[in-house]
Parts: structure tokens; C-alpha cells; sequence
């Protein structure tokens, strides 16, 4: 793979700096597309990428650690960090993959129920898919993104739109509450939080925003969660892809990445 220009990473940086201007932060990661996006995820470069997600699944069910599977995989392939990171975001063995899809609802489920929310997942999630940015979906479904953002957040011009489309799908879903954790580590949490206190406040369901210091551990157990996190997925006892069902029905310009066929099961 060739590296990126001097003037495509001009272009990356000048639109991170760019981000976040209607909330006056400056600094705010982009949640657009990478300039290479085209190449590396074209439809030549997803059939490369689907191979080699079968090779990380096959390893990872014979034991190998993850990391050992996307370096395997991703030097046999000759990969691009970009499409390694792909790999890494949304790769699990076969038997997470049937655990994660045993344990799925819909979000009919929440009706009359509590929704506990991984906030910056789901929220980061839909600012990438509502900036035009890249996201792949996974074997059981579920939608990550490529931004890389959790260490440098800041609420941009996506933020307002993505809280109101999630304040809608679980206001159809007649869900009771909503509980929103937030990483009281991450840059911008505080904002964050006002600004979903402040857009779903008229909704007709109980909202709470809060801000903690480890959102996994809370969430772990729980039913009715929604987040795509690996570790969340594995651990709670009931999970909604809300993401992929707002991603499909209220942002259909949406650019998703299948590194499984629709219909197909990975590792199988």
C-alpha cells in the first residue's frame, strides 16, 4: 500500500482542526472519511478484507490473541493500518459471535423498559455515519467506527442531530427511560451531557445523563444496553443494535462497510 500524501494528511489535519465549530471547540478529532477511504475500503479491498476476517476468526478460535490474528492476517494480505484497525474494531470468534446474536433484541424490546446506553459509543457512532465517515459492521451486526475519538472528544455539528435521532428511536420504541453513561474521563463529557439533557428534555421518556467512571462495569449485567463495544457485548445479559437500526432507517446516506455478505456468517 502506498502512504498517505503530504498533501492528504494536510487535508486530515486541517479538517481535524476545523471540526467542532459550532460548539467553539477547537481540536476536535474528524468524523469524516480518510482521504484514502476509497482505495482501502473500494470494492476490491472489502473482498481482500472479508478473506482476512475469516483467517482472524479461524485463529481466534484456535486461541490466538487478537492482536497475533490482525498481524497474521493483515501481513499475509499485505493491509493498511487503516484496514488492520477495521479488522481489530469489529473481529470476534465464532462463539462470541453466537453468544452476542443469542443475547440481540430489537428495539420493540424496550417498550415500557429502561434503555441503558453506552453514550459516547453510540453517540460517536452516529456522528460518523451523519459526517459521511466510515463504518463497518461486524459478524453479529454490530456498527463500529474508524474515528479513534474516546481520548480527544468534542461535540461538533453532527452531535445535535445524532442525540435527536436516538431521542426518536427510543421514543418509537416506547421506551420508559433512558440512561446515558458517559466516561467522566473523556474530554468534553460534561458538555456532552448537558447537550442530551438539553435536546431529549421534552421526550416522552424519562432521560438521565451521568457521568461515571467506568461505564463497562455498570453496563455489564445489564439488560436492554445499547452499545457495539466488544467488551459490552460479551458481558451484559441483553443487548439492542440500535445503532445499525437508526443507522438504516434515519441516515441512509449512511457509508457502511459489510466485512461479512449480508446473509453470510463469518467463520463459517
Amino acid at each position: 500500500m502506498q502512504p498517505l500524501s503530504r498533501s492528504s494528511i494536510a487535508a486530515w489535519q486541517r479538517r481535524a482542526s476545523e471540526a467542532g465549530d459550532v460548539t467553539g471547540e477547537s481540536g476536535a478529532a474528524p468524523r469524516g472519511g480518510h482521504p484514502d477511504d476509497e482505495r482501502l475500503f473500494g470494492p476490491d479491498a472489502v473482498r481482500t478484507l472479508r478473506v482476512a476476517l475469516e483467517e482472524v476468526i479461524w485463529l481466534l478460535g484456535r486461541g490466538y490473541p487478537l492482536r497475533t490474528a490482525i498481524r497474521t492476517a493483515g501481513d499475509h494480505h499485505q493491509l493498511a493500518a487503516r484496514q488492520r484497525l477495521a479488522l481489530q474494531r469489529a473481529a470476534c470468534s465464532d462463539a462470541q459471535r453466537a453468544s452476542r446474536l443469542a443475547r440481540c433484541a430489537p428495539s420493540s424490546s424496550l417498550q415500557g423498559a429502561e434503555a441503558s446506553i453506552d453514550g459516547f459509543n453510540l453517540i460517536i457512532t452516529l456522528e460518523v455515519a451523519l459526517a459521511g465517515g466510515l463504518l463497518v459492521r461486524g459478524p453479529e451486526g454490530a456498527l463500529r467506527d474508524l474515528a479513534g475519538l474516546r481520548g480527544s472528544y468534542a461535540l461538533i455539528a453532527e452531535t445535535d442531530a445524532a442525540i435527536d435521532r436516538i431521542g426518536d428511536a427510543l421514543s418509537g420504541a416506547g421506551a420508559a427511560r433512558a440512561r446515558f453513561l458517559l466516561d467522566a474521563a473523556v474530554p468534553s463529557s460534561g458538555r456532552l451531557r448537558a447537550r442530551i439533557v438539553e435536546r431529549l428534555g421534552g421526550a416522552p421518556l424519562s432521560i438521565e445523563a451521568t457521568l461515571v467512571p467506568d461505564p463497562d462495569r455498570l453496563l455489564a449485567g445489564a439488560a436492554g444496553v445499547i452499545s457495539s463495544d466488544s467488551v459490552v457485548l460479551d458481558r451484559c445479559a441483553r443487548w439492542v443494535n440500535l445503532a445499525d437500526e437508526i443507522v438504516g432507517a434515519r441516515v441512509p446516506a449512511a457509508r457502511v462497510v459489510d466485512l461479512v455478505p449480508r446473509g453470510g456468517a463469518a467463520g463459517a
